[in-house]
């Protein structure tokens, strides 16, 4: 990804064209910086991942496109709150938010606001995460009834996508009870198109279930984490096996939990060495 950006997108920048053309260009090459920075991130190259994401914010700023900024630093807060600063990550969900509120698409800003709620849940804040959510699934609702100029890059965010994003943010503040319930509305995904991401949902149900003192559902749940994610190369999908590790301490001494947890550091190792598909 990176070599194709630097290779053949930004030379593009380079060319002559309209002013008109020229927004696009660079709004699009800022789009795919984003994608760039995320993979790095993904990977646990956060240094990495933030150049592109500056990067990205720069192109964003050349092409006069406040929906792409908004949609940039709203990626570099979900990456502050997944490296352990919330407090941070929330400053930059509402700024990503109040620049781009009267400019961008509401499916844009009910991402930024999404992610606004994950950092208050890291806090431990739960009015301000339930609030967040509350105003991320009404821009939502309102982006479904009336879709208008929407951009493509960001129709992956959708009903489905928010109810997935819940079950984790509840998790994280403890309401277990409330998480699995949200995990009833989140729809099913493919295995085949999103291992990746079936298998971090997988880590946080588990979670959840030992979190509501579900053994057994737990277990389910981390096998199939386990199973997945060790063909996945992600570091994000080590720390989140690995949390999974961690909340089945309480029941260390259990055969079945001993066995999970062996297998889980050997998908770990698998990822880390690089072996992993």
């Amino acid at each position: 990804m990176t070599s194709f950006l630097n290779e053949r997108a930004i030379p593009l920048l380079r060319g002559d064209y309209t002013d008109a053309v020229g927004k696009e260009l660079y709004a699009g090459t800022a789009e795919l910086a984003r994608v760039a920075g995320w993979s790095a991130l993904d990977m646990g190259h956060h240094a990495l991942a933030q150049r592109h994401f500056i990067q990205a914010l720069r192109m964003a700023r050349a092409g006069a496109s406040l929906a792409v900024g908004c949609h940039v630093l709203t990626n570099m807060a979900l990456q502050a709150t997944l490296r352990g600063y919330p407090d941070e990550a929330v400053d930059m969900a509402q700024g990503a938010y109040d620049r781009a509120r009267h400019r961008a698409a509401p499916r844009v800003l009910a991402f930024a606001e999404l992610v606004e709620a994950r950092a208050h849940a890291r806090l431990g804040d739960a009015p301000s995460a339930a609030a967040a959510l509350v105003s991320s699934e009404r821009l939502l609702e309102q982006a479904d009834a009336e879709p208008g100029d929407e951009s493509a890059w960001i129709r992956y965010y959708s009903p489905a996508r928010m109810a997935a994003d819940a079950v984790e943010i509840h998790r994280d503040l403890g309401l277990p009870a409330a998480a699995l319930r949200w995990n009833n509305r989140a729809a099913p995904m493919p295995q085949s198109a999103f291992t990746r991401s079936v298998g971090l949902r997988m880590t946080v149900l588990a979670t959840a279930h030992l979190q509501n003192r579900d053994l057994d559902q737990a277990l389910a749940h981390g096998q199939r984490a386990v199973t997945i994610l060790s063909h996945v190369r992600s570091t994000r999908a080590t720390d989140y096996l690995a949390g999974v590790v961690r909340a089945m301490a309480p029941w260390r001494r259990d055969p079945r939990v001993i066995d999970l947890s062996h297998l889980a550091h050997q998908a770990i190792a698998l990822s880390t060495t690089g072996t992993a598909r």
